[in-house]
């Protein structure tokens, strides 16, 4: 039985990666006719790290020792400034197919940092559902009819590979972080760096952005600049590290899964696809997936019987 930090982990992690499905197509859209990839990723930064700050006056304050601030800039390198950096990259070079396929592999990742960097047992059941979680990704992608005519390259495909790797690396790095500072904190840090880092780089390319530079306003373009902003970026990072104080990072990971079941759903929904078989399997398999990496002993669980024994 879930308690109730934990069942508030399990919905903060699903709506972010509803959140994040939801971008994929809209990013795609957007690149490159209507925002270039460079200032699509500044856009984001920096409005992120507005509403951050402007989110912590209304918050007590917190007080974040030089160390943590080290930390910190490492996370905002990792998950925001080079993981947004290769992915929008990424996605303007290949297919959202090819992306959503490559991104099955994070879960693997994290399980595998989380057990040298936090410790974490890898058990058997762990792998069981990490495994189930992955079967039932691919499968869910490869059984779409999605149009797949939008080019692909291997060079797009390793740039969403290292996207990856890099969230990996955040998500399993900022757990500890995550259990002494708010989600605000935590945030209106790592979008400053990452905004610090980006700036001297990307800023001309907003100045050049399409979108910006048009006498009539496209309506249609504002409103999925303005979705990629707020609903892909400053809600969706903000339930991550709620998540990560509340659940275990392979389990937050593992939510990654749910990314091609919605874009899926969505796929239905607006007559792009149809519902099979297959796909209700897959979903199953993802679920159950979750599950069992839900259930599977922790590193605390692992300590306590060692200590009962002992």
């Amino acid at each position: 039985m879930l308690n109730r930090e934990k069942l508030h982990g399990h919905i903060f992690i699903l709506i972010a990666n509803i959140l994040f499905a939801v971008n994929m197509p809209v990013s795609k859209y957007l690149l490159p006719s209507h925002v270039t990839p460079e200032g699509l990723t500044l856009l984001r930064m920096l409005f992120a790290c507005i509403m951050f700050w402007v989110t912590s006056l209304f918050m007590k304050h917190e007080k974040v020792p030089f160390k943590d601030l080290v930390l910190l800039f490492i996370c905002a390198l990792c998950g925001i400034a080079i993981n947004q950096s290769l992915f929008i990259g990424g996605l303007n070079r290949t297919s959202p197919v090819d992306a959503s396929i490559i991104a099955t592999a994070g879960p693997i990742y994290v399980m595998l940092l989380a057990a040298l960097i936090l410790k974490e047992p890898i058990t058997g059941r762990k792998i069981a559902g990490v495994a189930m979680g992955v079967t039932g990704g691919v499968l869910l992608i490869l059984s779409s009819t999605h149009s797949t005519s939008q080019s692909s390259d291997l060079q797009g495909d390793l740039l969403i590979v290292f996207s990856n790797f890099m969230y990996s690396i955040y998500v399993v790095l900022s757990r500890p972080l995550s259990q002494r500072y708010s989600a605000v904190t935590i945030m209106k840090w790592m979008f400053l760096f990452s905004s610090v880092v980006l700036f001297p780089f990307m800023y001309d390319e907003v100045l050049i952005t399409p979108a910006f530079n048009r006498n009539v306003t496209d309506w249609k373009e504002m409103g999925a600049i303005l979705y990629v902003l707020l609903g892909a970026t400053f809600i969706p990072y903000l339930l991550i590290p709620m998540s990560l104080k509340r659940l275990r990072p392979t389990t937050v990971s593992m939510y990654n899964y749910i990314q091609p079941i919605v874009a899926s759903m969505i796929a239905v929904l607006i007559g792009q696809d149809s519902f099979t078989i297959m796909k209700g399997f897959s979903a199953i398999l993802v679920f159950t997936g979750v599950y069992m990496v839900t259930q599977s002993k922790s590193r605390e669980d692992v300590e306590k019987e060692l200590k009962k024994e002992n």
